[in-house]
């Protein structure tokens, strides 16, 4: 993240606000976040493992759908170095999670297994 108005920044921010709201209620969102909802098995499988003390329903969910998004753009999108997308989910968990959060994501993105 190179400052908070960057454009990738703000789109990031949102994708992480829709997929935060649809675990607790269903509604329109856009077509990135819906392209991360057609890969939720795969994606929640791969946060699993790498966090394996931890199952998705138990995870904060801000802290899940910011690893939701960071597991999609590295596994599936593949656009971004891992090393950008794993420092803006960072970013995203200091501006949005709790005090662990920034740890815990952190955590979890080094054992995803890049393929």
């Amino acid at each position: 993240m190179k400052t908070p108005l960057d454009p990738r920044h703000k789109k990031r921010q949102k994708i992480v606000e829709d997929l935060f709201k649809i675990a607790f209620h269903k509604q329109k969102v856009d077509n990135h976040t819906k392209k991360i909802l057609e890969h939720l098995d795969f994606i929640d499988k791969k946060i699993e493992a790498a966090a394996p003390e931890f199952s998705t329903d138990k995870i904060n969910k801000v802290d899940l759908a910011i690893l939701r998004l960071a597991v999609y753009e590295l596994l599936v999108e593949k656009k971004e170095p891992p090393k950008v997308i794993i420092d803006e989910a960072i970013e995203l968990a200091k501006e949005y999670g709790g005090d662990s959060s920034p740890a815990f994501i952190n955590g979890a993105l080094g054992n995803i297994k890049l393929k």
